[in-house]
């Protein structure tokens, strides 16, 4: 008896739910920053460490370099699924954490678990996805990646009467869910794309035509520009991006004076606007209009979302409040992350696309993490609107950036794309450091 292959739809959604769990570990632990500081007596430099180490910044950029080279080395599906325990045991330090270092541990592991996870998903949402509907597919990992808070955050306010408990349960329901897609991605099949190339790869390695994959190959040529591009488009929007998904809410409570049940409600609505932006903007333009005029009208909404926050506090009202919510949802529904995840998945080979993908994941976690260890500090010493300042500045040269170097890649399959940026398919995916 055969088992039914699974359609295109059902491999992205199991996919897909990685950005579920990862941006609502991120969001859950920035809805309940404040209760866990008054809880463990945090200090600035704590509170930064914990920042910095969570599956926001450090833990999760060691967990994707670590996790595409095991990507390309064996396979999408066995990353994808195993390290889902690795993030529900995180989640259960955290979810019975007493001490700091309880959750601090918690958060490391999760984030490790994380990192590894995106990567892998990622990865085979591209490979899976029918050519002229990949961003649809890859959007919907966005869809889920808005879907996640934007539950975590409702949760948030129902259970905010319980103080720490409710936070404590809300990480809980991470557990159950992370536990529902691992064994639902037992079910599913290796990547056909990946498996394709490793078979050739290892006959050409046994005839010594061809040496086996290593980092080296994404520093030079046209693979260290394309790293570069990455780089440019999504590490730098980053570091907007996570200080709006960390310290949000934080930022509402201690610049804003609002109360910790309206920050939370604030960010359910962001999100939702992000949910809205990726299914209508993303999803459904993004394989029918040109990217690089979606990308620079969505870019230029984040410059004026972050921009707000210059103006003298007095004019800063509630509906200005709104408004920067509702432009930063947009752009993180549609914007940078959405098109770093298409543009990754397509623009290497699959020999050491998930390297790849790996190390410029790396590259912009590793920054966030620089960044949340700065970012309060910086606050305390030189004041919010000084940081806001370089949250501006960063937006616009990701902006710039993506604007310019959008590739043209709309409808083509991945064979074609690989083919016209390396000149033909064995020479990108195989041939790549011959002897």
């Amino acid at each position: 008896m055969t088992t039914q292959e699974p359609s295109a739809w059902k491999k992205t959604i199991i996919a897909a739910m990685t950005s579920y769990i990862d941006a609502g570990s991120i969001v859950a632990g920035a809805a309940g920053l404040s209760l866990w500081q008054k809880y463990l007596g945090m200090d600035g430099t704590q509170l930064g460490l914990l920042g910095a180490l969570s599956s926001n910044a450090g833990s999760a950029a060691v967990g994707a370099l670590i996790g595409g080279r095991l990507c390309d080395k064996y396979g999408r599906k066995f990353v994808y699924t195993y390290d889902l325990l690795v993030y529900i045991i995180g989640m259960l330090f955290i979810v019975f954490g007493v001490n700091y270092a309880m959750l601090l541990g918690g958060y490391i592991i999760v984030g490790l678990g994380v990192g590894a996870d995106v990567v892998a998903s990622w990865t085979m949402i591209a490979e899976e996805a029918p050519a002229k509907n990949r961003a649809k597919h890859c959007g919907s990992a966005q869809f889920a990646w808005a879907l996640g808070p934007a539950v975590v955050l409702i949760l948030a306010v129902l259970v905010n009467d319980l103080g720490l408990l409710g936070n404590r349960l809300i990480f809980g329901h991470l557990i159950l869910v992370a536990a529902w897609v691992w064994y639902q991605r037992l079910q599913m099949p290796e990547s056909k794309d990946w498996q394709e190339a490793k078979e050739k790869e290892n006959e050409l390695i046994a005839e010594g035509r061809v040496e086996k994959t290593s980092y080296s190959v994404l520093f030079s040529g046209i693979n260290f520009k394309t790293v570069l591009f990455l780089c440019g488009v999504y590490s730098i929007w980053n570091l907007c991006a996570s200080t709006w998904g960390f310290f949000m809410p934080y930022i509402f409570e201690h610049v804003g004076n609002l109360s910790n049940a309206t920050s939370n409600a604030l960010q359910v609505g962001s999100f939702v606007m992000s949910i809205l932006a990726t299914f209508f903007i993303f999803m459904g333009l993004g394989d029918r209009v040109s990217r690089r005029l979606m990308y620079f009208v969505i870019g230029g909404i984040y410059v004026l979302a972050w921009s707000m926050w210059l103006l003298p506090p007095e004019s800063m009202t509630m509906g200005m409040v709104f408004a920067f919510t509702a432009f930063a949802g947009i752009n993180n529904g549609s914007g940078q992350q959405a098109f770093y995840q298409l543009w990754c998945s397509e623009l290497f080979p699959s020999r050491y696309r998930a390297t790849a993908q790996g190390f410029t994941f790396f590259v912009t976690r590793f920054a966030a993490a620089v960044w949340a260890f700065a970012f309060p500090i910086i606050m305390e010493s030189l004041g919010f609107k000084y940081a806001v300042m370089l949250m501006v500045i960063f937006a616009a040269v990701s902006l710039l950036i993506g604007t310019i170097g959008a590739p043209d890649t709309r409808g083509k399959t991945l064979e074609q794309i690989e083919e016209e940026r390396y000149g033909t398919k064995s020479s990108a995916g195989l041939y790549v450091g011959a002897k």
